[in-house]
């Protein structure tokens, strides 16, 4: 492809991905549908306008994929994995297994070769982490039960491609001959099965090599420079370098990245790393949902629709019954059960590459993997349509008894001085505290299980989606006085936070911020009243060490006071801080003011140690020991 055919193409995909995209979202379709809308209209099957010699920008957008692994393994600390083994392993090796054991006993049923069928279940059964994670966090559901357990089985499935492309080599059954000969060579072609395995786990124990004792300190070296456009092309570098290895041993390149994710979690530069590569992957991913609507081969389609209907179909509803009785056993509701099945049912991303490496190692003919392709790429732009029909017609007859009360509760019929958004953990604390003072408060949340629990309890609670600007209208923002943020995730209070600010300026904001680094995005958001919910108590537990150590009460007291308002003083410096090696120079240097400030106040503080507290406060101590000594 020369460079003029390449831009124009290029043009293309951008131009419908801005036409779709916000159709699609405006409709209610979400943005993923819209992706794969644009690339079936630019597609040969309608307009016509991407070509066979559009590969080049098919594999750029596959590397939305390599960086979207890559910034999950980022996220995923080996303490977590650790914490989450039972529901990563119990769910998702479940999940494979099973659905695995059906697709191939079904296959082997219809007449294939048990090597062939065996492939087909182990390929068939993964689902698309990118149009799960991307629809989940949509539409606010991730950190819900339905979310965690959704992201626990995807997990399991991401990790278990490496064992899968290490098995196939063992189930050649045809000449390697008959597989496609057009794909590029690796360096373990020609190489024996057994060998070909060894390489396998070799190269994965490589990449957790090199990430732990060479990339750290190259990320160090180059953090030096304190040049963020070098960094950025490092953090670049590292991906495409990892996924060019893997190819040429034969493996997954997003494979390969995730695991490289996975080592540098505990890096020092892991949000920095996130940061660099955020746009990058965003653009790339909605590139790889267009390229997989273009992909689809309609005139295959049209020439056997009964067969290729039939297997999607199948396939769906087959992982469909497996993913709905584990929901059952995961104890999610019945509403939860059915989006957990109907999420998970589509093939995911990973299956193209992995019908490429069974064709290539003389697994499976070509005439199949053809067939294949097609099952995949319509299982994945069903998907979103299978999400509607749930969202749209099954979830209000699937609530519990009382879901007409909870469909009401969205027609808000009370205006109150208080706002509060998201009733978990943080928001229960701070409203029964108002509660309890006769203050009125508006309660939003958009967990269905918990509102259910908080009504039982007989909090007032009311169930939809903060960020929507009709909810909040309808909640009373317009005379409200205060709106507390307490949502989760992070994104959903920014989203909010934007939604306030365009539609009801005129509400103050208190925002619940996670931790620190949520907190410099809620403060490069504009918000002044940001409270961080491990701060007060990680300062309570400081000041009853220092009272078990034999400290004054007034004394802790009063240096946790001091440390309070000055280290609320250098987060709003360091928020504006974005070069990950300046921040480090510059959190260092507030330490050391901080505990020489600290320390100082101390001395003088010791200097008048009777004055323990106020005089008023003194007083009152006198007279109760007073009364405690002239009573009988």
């Amino acid at each position: 492809m020369d460079q003029q055919t390449f831009l124009t193409q290029a043009m293309i995909f951008l131009a419908a991905a801005v036409i779709m995209v916000p159709i699609a979202k405006r409709l209610g379709l979400g943005s993923v549908l819209g992706y794969l809308l644009a690339g079936i209209i630019i597609g040969p099957a309608v307009l016509g306008l991407i070509h066979n010699d559009s590969g080049d920008i098919m594999h750029a957008a596959e590397f939305g994929v390599v960086m979207m692994l890559f910034l999950i393994g980022l996220e995923l600390e080996p303490a977590l994995l650790w914490r989450l083994r039972k529901s990563i392993i119990g769910l998702g090796g479940l999940q494979v297994l099973l659905s695995a054991v059906i697709i191939a006993g079904i296959s082997f049923g219809l007449g294939l070769p048990w090597q062939q069928a065996v492939a087909l279940g182990l390929i068939l059964s993964l689902s698309s982490t990118a149009i799960v994670l991307q629809t989940l966090q949509e539409k606010g559901l991730m950190q819900q039960p339905v979310g965690r357990h959704s992201f626990s089985v995807l997990l399991f499935q991401d990790i278990a491609v490496i064992p899968m492309l290490a098995l196939f080599p063992l189930l050649q059954n045809l000449p390697l001959g008959d597989a496609t000969g057009d794909e590029h060579s690796t360096l373990v072609d020609g190489l024996p099965a057994w060998l070909q395995t060894l390489v396998v786990l070799g190269s994965v124990a490589l990449i957790i090599g090199a990430g732990r004792f060479v990339v750290r300190p190259l990320l160090r070296l180059v953090a030096k420079t304190r040049q963020r456009e070098v960094f950025t092309a490092t953090a670049l570098l590292l991906v495409i370098g990892i996924a060019v290895l893997m190819m040429q041993v034969g493996l997954s390149p997003a494979l390969g990245t995730f695991l490289a994710g996975v080592v540098l979690a505990n890096s020092e530069y892991r949000h920095e790393l996130e940061s660099d590569l955020e746009p990058f992957k965003g653009l790339l991913l909605g590139l790889f949902f267009i390229a997989v609507g273009a992909s689809i081969n309609f005139t295959l389609v049209a020439a056997q629709p009964l067969i290729i209907g039939g297997l999607v179909l199948g396939v769906m509803a087959a992982k469909a019954v497996v993913l709905y009785l584990l929901g059952r056993s995961a104890k999610l509701s019945l509403n939860d059960r059915f989006l957990f099945a109907f999420g998970l049912s589509q093939v995911g991303e990973f299956a193209f590459v992995l019908l490429t490496f069974t064709n290539q190692h003389g697994i499976l003919p070509q005439e199949l993997t053809s067939l294949m392709v097609a099952v995949v790429a319509l299982s994945m732009a069903l998907t979103p349509l299978a999400l509607l029909v749930h969202e749209h017609l099954l979830a209000k007859r699937l609530q519990p008894a009382n879901a007409s009360a909870r469909q009401q509760d969205d027609a808000i019929d009370e205006h109150n001085q208080v706002i509060i958004a998201g009733f978990g953990h943080f928001g229960n604390t701070v409203g029964r505290f108002l509660r309890a003072h006769k203050i009125g408060l508006t309660i939003l949340d958009n967990d269905a299980d918990r509102v259910e629990l908080l009504r039982r309890m007989g909090f007032k609670v009311y169930y939809g989606d903060a960020s929507r600007h009709e909810l909040l209208a309808a909640a009373g923002a317009e005379s409200a006085k205060l709106i507390i943020i307490c949502l989760e995730p992070s994104e959903k209070r920014l989203e909010l936070i934007e939604t306030i600010k365009k539609h009801f300026p005129n509400l103050r904001m208190l925002v619940r911020a996670s931790n620190r680094y949520d907190a410099y995005d809620l403060m490069n958001a504009g918000m002044l009243h940001i409270y961080r919910e491990t701060m007060d108590t990680s300062l309570r537990v400081g000041v009853d060490a220092m009272r078990f150590l034999g400290f004054r009460a007034y004394t802790a007291q009063r240096a946790a006071s001091l440390f309070f308002k000055k280290d609320e003083a250098n987060l709003r410096k360091l928020s504006a801080i974005r070069d990950e090696e300046e921040y480090i120079l510059s959190a260092r240097e507030k330490i050391e003011e901080l505990e020489k400030l600290l320390q100082t106040d101390m001395v003088q503080n010791m200097q008048d140690i009777e004055r323990g507290w106020d005089e008023e406060s003194l007083i009152d101590a006198a007279h109760r020991a007073s009364d405690a000594t002239v009573q009988p």
